[in-house]
């Protein structure tokens, strides 16, 4: 503000209200396999249903059930799981074309190579909203006209047919005005029929709401009109006309309506069934509703379908040289008026290779490795599964290897979150000797890099698929996650997540490798944390370490979550500092926001004691001159209790305890 050269009063604020923020410390991180959802974009699921609706039931395979229940295992505890569907090999989306091989990842994708025109219709005109072959379950109606919604006497029987009959006569090239699934009724009879099968001068029908096959229900006369329904016309109010849109321009027959359903039920497990409908919308780019929002299909249907996007105009209702047409254009625009509903059956989708370790690690490097991007807290590696490049599945060493070590890179990177891993399943599920499974998970763990940024457990735990009615082992890693998170929401990030208090695993009938004494003993000293069910006690994560080698305080999960949550929230609140100066006040305000949240930290127990320095010592003339600002924080962090000894002593009559303390 400009100095005053006239009297006046000035009004300034000054806000010397910094605090150190609370920071979050519960949220995961996943890549995987999976049967829908977008590809290389990241959704965020707070529940196991959320996790469904996302990205659709695990596939019925072994790669499928991994990745998926490691997903929903975590969410069992409780927090949020930001989640990527990994690309592979093969994956491909359904279309309307079929045999023309495509993938289309996610939405932006769509916006950037169909939505811009540049490949309107190079595969039909529709295209799954998803890569997969879920996909090939989608059928897409659309009902154009008056006439395609409901037609009174589209044709007529040739010949007399008598009750019970399924085959009708049709008069001459009769099949030709009606379609498979739709319903007829004959004459002013109101009984419905669906169509099975179309001949050119015959159709096949069943009686509705009546035993499955039941023919005619009554003799039908020579002659006798056949009056054709959309199969969906129930749907809806009324047939599609003109829109007010259209009416307001000049224009007519621009609405109709869309179906989108499940033809083989293999989405909703019930064929034929309706997944989303549009009702009167418009063929029309500048229609707009009620609201004044566009009501314009492609429009309408892109931003809301879960199943669907457009990719090029049925030639049967708009031609390819007019795919954008408005009202505007003429006070004179009409659409075509088909007489039957346009139905595209997609196919060619398929669900491709489970990823290789490059594809799955290649989704942590672009999506969870930039810090500023999305704010997570665990890394949850899932299953070490993947394609050998030649669509077979492997389980090696060599994978976890760079999986594991490629987790720790993105963590260290990070320095906010922590990588959970699991051994190979070829470790554990099938190996009958307990010895041999140990030995064989400390064999894949000491090819782990040390870093405190990481946590290996033990565990492959056996769960049943309720999706595909079967049991399956799962890597544990997820769980382990989860009872972090938990801890979390319990006490604090600085408590131990292992134990009978908070170690606690969820949902768990068994492990595939449940260590003895021994065995805990050799796996601790590999940095494994033994996962252990214990009868009557349920199963426990049974150690704190780290994945850091050397003796340190950081080789327990307590001190690095707690450095995190330190590091994390101050370095947030330091931020504020910048481009002020390095002055003693500015020194002081920051110190007079930190050491309150540090003296919180030690009255929860997180440390043992600290110490700020952030004055003249550390901030020199030559430290300022560079434009720089330090801040030394020194802390005595809490440890964690892992080995109790008990001491019972037998004394003499007539001794005092005081006499024989130093006895033990």
């Amino acid at each position: 503000m400009a100095f005053q050269v006239s009297p006046g009063v000035q009004v300034k604020e000054v806000d010397l209200t910094n605090v150190v923020p609370a920071v979050s410390s519960t949220s995961g991180a996943f890549a995987g396999s999976f049967q829908w959802g977008p590809v290389d974009e990241v959704k965020t699921v707070s529940d196991a249903k959320g996790l469904v609706d996302e990205f659709s039931e695990p596939a019925n395979t072994n790669a499928g059930a991994e990745d998926f229940y490691s997903a929903e295992a975590f969410l069992r505890y409780g927090s949020s799981l930001r989640v990527v569907r990994v690309n592979s090999t093969g994956l491909l989306s359904a279309n309307g074309a079929g045999s023309t091989a495509s993938l289309l990842k996610n939405h932006d994708e769509y916006v950037q190579s169909y939505e811009s025109g540049a490949l309107n219709g190079t595969v039909g005109q529709w295209i799954a909203r998803c890569p997969g072959a879920l996909g090939n379950s989608i059928k897409v109606s659309v009902c154009a006209s008056s006439d395609a919604y409901y037609n009174d006497a589209a044709t007529t029987t040739s010949g007399e047919e008598a009750a019970g009959q399924t085959v009708i006569t049709l008069a001459a090239g009769g099949g030709v005005l009606l379609k498979v699934r739709d319903i007829v009724t004959f004459g002013a009879v109101t009984q419905q029929y669906r169509i099975t099968a179309i001949n050119t001068d015959n159709i096949t029908v069943e009686a509705l709401n009546q035993p499955v096959g039941t023919g005619l229900i009554a003799t039908v006369a020579s002659g006798t009109a056949v009056n054709r329904y959309w199969e969906f016309y129930a749907s809806f109010d009324k047939a599609p006309g003109k829109s007010a849109s259209a009416l307001a321009a000049g224009g007519s027959n621009d609405e109709m309506h869309v179906v989108v359903a499940d033809e083989d039920g293999t989405i909703s497990g019930t064929p034929h069934s309706i997944l989303e409908t549009y009702a009167f919308v418009s063929m029309a780019s500048d229609a707009k509703d009620s609201a004044n929002n566009s009501n314009y299909y492609k429009k309408v249907i892109g931003n809301k379908s879960e199943w669907v996007y457009w990719s090029g105009h049925n030639t049967s209702i708009i031609t390819p040289a007019n795919q954008d047409r408005t009202h505007l254009a003429s006070a004179t625009t009409s659409f075509l008026f088909p007489t039957l509903p346009a139905t595209t059956s997609l196919s060619g989708g398929a669900n491709g290779r489970t990823p290789t370790a490059a594809q799955k690690y290649g989704a942590w490097e672009d999506h969870f490795k930039d810090g500023d991007l999305h704010d997570i807290s665990f890394l949850i590696v899932g299953s070490t599964r993947t394609d050998n490049g030649l669509g077979v599945d492997q389980d090696t060493i060599a994978d976890w290897t760079t999986l594991a070590n490629q987790a720790v890179l993105v963590a260290e990177n990070r320095k906010d979150c922590i990588a959970i891993v699991s051994p190979r399943r070829a470790d554990v599920v099938g190996v009958t000797s307990e010895s041999t499974q140990a030995t064989n998970v400390i064999t894949t763990a000491n090819t782990m890099s040390s870093s405190s940024y990481a946590v290996i457990d033990s565990g492959w735990t056996y769960q049943y698929d309720r999706f595909n009615d079967k049991y399956c082992y799962v890597p544990a890693n997820g769980h382990t996650a989860g009872i972090m998170a938990r801890s979390d929401l319990l006490r604090d990030a600085w408590f131990s997540p292992a134990g009978f208090s908070r170690g606690q695993y969820l949902g768990i009938t068994k492990l595939a490798f449940n260590p003895s004494q021994s065995s805990r003993d050799d796996l601790y000293r590999a940095r494994v944390n033994p996962v252990v069910t214990f009868p009557g006690q349920g199963t426990i994560l049974y150690g704190d370490k780290t994945a850091l080698t050397s003796p340190s305080a950081f080789d327990r999960i307590n001190v690095r979550r707690l450095f995190i949550v330190l590091e994390k929230a101050i370095s947030t609140a330091a931020k504020s500092q910048l481009f002020e100066f390095n002055d003693a006040f500015t020194r002081a305000q920051f110190r007079a926001a930190v050491e309150p949240f540090l003296r919180d930290v030690k009255n929860r127990r997180g440390l043992v004691d600290f110490s700020v320095v952030c004055d003249e010592t550390n901030n020199t003339d030559s430290v300022i001159d560079r434009n720089e600002f330090v801040c030394s924080i020194f802390v005595k962090p809490s440890r964690s209790i892992n080995f109790i000894t008990l001491n019972f002593v037998a004394a003499r009559s007539g001794v005092e305890f005081s006499e024989i303390y130093g006895a033990v």
